[in-house]
């Protein structure tokens, strides 16, 4: 069985060894979907999606309205730092491939019951862009 929730957020980004537009500061209205897979329990359920809502929403909300930035680009933390301005410091180039690596690691950290099996996870930079991660638990 699998079930899947989207969900959005707002999030600057660059990627200084880019060669073309994406070096430059800039920003994205983010999608991800969520799939799991594996047994429903006795009420037919793999998982609430209120319960998954409460695993995702804290990870997303890190992400949300603040700025990924590689924990190597000094200057832009500098800026962001002068600036005042909501920062979330990775140790990787905030690619949507990486990003969406992250959100499988941040998932995976948390408390998803035995019967799910395997996590996917769809993160969309734009309207027809995306990367994709499969993981069993």
């Amino acid at each position: 069985m699998k079930i899947a929730k989207e969900f959005k957020w707002e999030m600057g980004h660059r990627l200084p060894f880019h060669e073309g537009k994406c070096r430059n500061l800039h920003g994205h209205s983010y999608r991800c979907m969520i799939e799991l897979t594996g047994q429903p329990d006795k009420n037919g359920m793999l998982l609430d999606y209120y319960e998954l809502k409460k695993i995702i929403d804290p990870i997303i909300d890190k992400m949300d309205h603040t700025f990924m930035v590689y924990e190597k680009d000094f200057e832009l933390i500098e800026m962001l730092d002068k600036l005042g301005s909501n920062k979330l410091v990775v140790n990787f180039e905030s690619t949507a491939e990486n990003i969406c690596v992250y959100l499988l690691n941040e998932i995976r950290k948390s408390s998803l019951p035995p019967n799910v099996e395997s996590l996917k996870v769809r993160v969309l930079e734009t309207d027809n862009t995306y990367a994709e991660e499969e993981s069993k638990i």
